[in-house]
């Protein structure tokens, strides 16, 4: 279309130019201008028609193709579609089979389970007739035999029951000490062995502490000096130190009364160098008590440096090492709390050596176990938690603070390391002579122990031995079978166990003999 365009155009022109040249110059010019014109014009228009027939053929041909691939695809797809629905029709088709199916097996099986239902209430009526019948006969039965025993059914039934009690007391009473005797065969050797060599191992002092103190004196002359005028220098020296000075008949010796150790050795100290160096007055008392107080507390430092060394505990708290000290000067039921606690060190780490532990670290729970028991000022918290709670703040391990507290179960045991605190513990405490034990409450828990064995039947003698560790219980062999000798022990330890409040443990031997006698003449 664009060339026959142009070649209209340029037939325009042309006619224009011959129509000028026509004008100004010769007619003839033109006109064969204009011919050659006019025939270029044609032939322009030929190609031109000729080229728009080509492209039209070949734009005709390219949407003939298209439109045959258009139709292809739409085929496929309609086909895909057709598939699809194909697909979704027999799985329809399956599923209303199966339900048809299952409707049909759900019908027969209630179809059964009537039938069951029906069977089973004819046999539950069947079986109430048969229990009632059973029951009619069971009491006419039972009728019968109490009129052929003499017996009521009551009466019978506890008679059985009273066998049955005893027969089934004596095999559990068997059982049980069978059961006891299995399991202490292998753990109760292994920790007998342990701790009988941790024992041995370990030698004590055994050191009892007062709460009084003699202070000796070279002559009698001295203890005016000491009172003083109107008894100045002597209230003096009591409110410096807080020592109560007893100065009675007794000859060559006052006596120093204070429940804290520390305020009277200071006051021992004191009086020591007021009497050595004879000048005794108020303001010379005051000043030598200050020092003495001084004194002591590096003494204190000085010991608690020297106990760790010598356990070899390293990197304890300044403040720790302190209390360590000050142990020295502090009993538990008369025992040095300072030898009780280095005891307790000892016998840990031995123990824990026998147990794959870290010794070390038993001795530092077991030095550090009654630290508790030494606070400055008085508090009501348990020494066990007050102990643990100093541990915690002066940076000890989990373990060493969880053995502290749980020495006396105040808290709960969370590693090995505790249960061996609290055996020690009750070792270097229950050894003979290390603590004291009011006579009296000695001699009536022995007396208790005693009593308590004569309360069973049978029982002819009974002996508290050991320091009432055993108890030796002697029966009448006629009344008592050997059998029932092995129940009387586990019987009179269980009544011990539930009665009595003891340290340690009683162990209960039972003696069962038999003599015949005869005499030769």
């Amino acid at each position: 279309m664009d060339i026959i365009i142009t070649a209209v155009i340029v037939g325009v022109v042309g006619i224009a130019i011959g129509y000028l040249i026509s004008n100004s110059l010769q007619k003839k010019k033109a006109s064969s201008i204009l011919s050659e014109a006019e025939k270029s014009a044609a032939n322009i228009i030929k190609e031109a028609k000729a080229e728009g027939e080509s492209k039209k053929k070949d734009k005709i041909l390219q949407a003939k193709e298209k439109f045959i691939e258009l139709k292809s695809e739409h085929e496929k797809v309609i086909l895909g579609r057709d598939k699809k629905i194909a697909e979704a029709e027999k799985r329809t088709r399956d599923k209303e089979s199966q339900v048809s199916s299952e409707l049909a097996k759900n019908k027969k099986l209630n179809k059964d389970l009537e039938e069951k239902v029906r069977d089973y209430d004819y046999r539950t009526e069947f079986l109430d007739k048969k229990q009632e019948e059973i029951e009619k006969l069971h009491q006419s039965k039972v009728k019968q035999l109490e009129v052929i025993s003499g017996l009521s059914a009551e009466e019978a039934k506890q008679q059985l029951v009273e066998s049955l009690k005893e027969s089934a007391k004596t095999d559990a009473m068997a059982l049980i000490q069978d059961t006891i005797e299995e399991a202490k065969l292998t753990a109760q050797q292994e920790a007998k062995k342990i701790v009988i060599n941790t024992i041995q191992r370990i030698g004590t002092e055994e050191a009892i502490d007062n709460c009084v103190s003699v202070f000796n004196l070279e002559s009698d002359d001295v203890k005016g000096r000491i009172i003083g005028r109107e008894g100045r220098n002597i209230r003096a020296i009591e409110a410096a130190t807080g020592v109560e000075i007893i100065v009675d008949d007794t000859p060559e010796a006052i006596i120093l009364s204070c429940f804290d150790a520390v305020r009277r050795e200071v006051a021992r100290l004191s009086l020591h160098k007021l009497v050595t160096d004879g000048r005794i007055h108020p303001a010379r008392i005051e000043e030598v008590v200050k020092k003495t107080r001084k004194q002591i507390d590096e003494e204190i430092i000085d010991i608690g440096k020297r106990t760790v060394i010598d356990l070899g505990i390293h990197g304890l708290n300044p403040e720790l090492i302190k209390v360590v000290g000050r142990m020295k000067y502090r009993s538990s039921y008369g025992q040095n709390l300072l030898q009780h606690s280095r005891e307790v060190a000892k016998l840990c780490g031995v123990m824990a050596a026998e147990l794959g532990l870290n010794p070390k670290l038993a001795k530092r729970a077991g030095l550090l176990h009654d630290i508790g028991k030494v606070p400055e000022t008085e508090t009501e918290i348990p020494h066990a938690i007050l102990g643990m709670q100093w541990a915690e703040k002066y940076g000890e391990k989990p373990e060493v603070c969880n053995a502290i507290g749980a020495h006396h179960d105040e808290v709960e045991m969370t590693s090995l390391l505790s249960p061996i605190i609290q055996v020690c513990d009750a070792i270097s405490g229950a050894r003979p002579g290390a603590r004291r034990q009011v006579l009296d409450s000695y001699i009536q828990r022995l007396k208790d122990l005693e009593d308590i064995a004569f309360g069973f039947p049978g029982v002819k003698k009974a002996y508290a031995i050991q320091a009432g560790r055993e108890l030796r219980v002697i029966v009448e062999s006629e009344k008592v079978t050997d059998e029932k000798a092995s129940n009387l022990s586990f019987e009179i330890s269980q009544k011990i166990q539930t009665d009595m409040t003891y340290p340690g443990q009683v162990k209960i031997t039972v003696i069962r003999e038999t003599r015949a006698v005869n005499v030769a003449k």
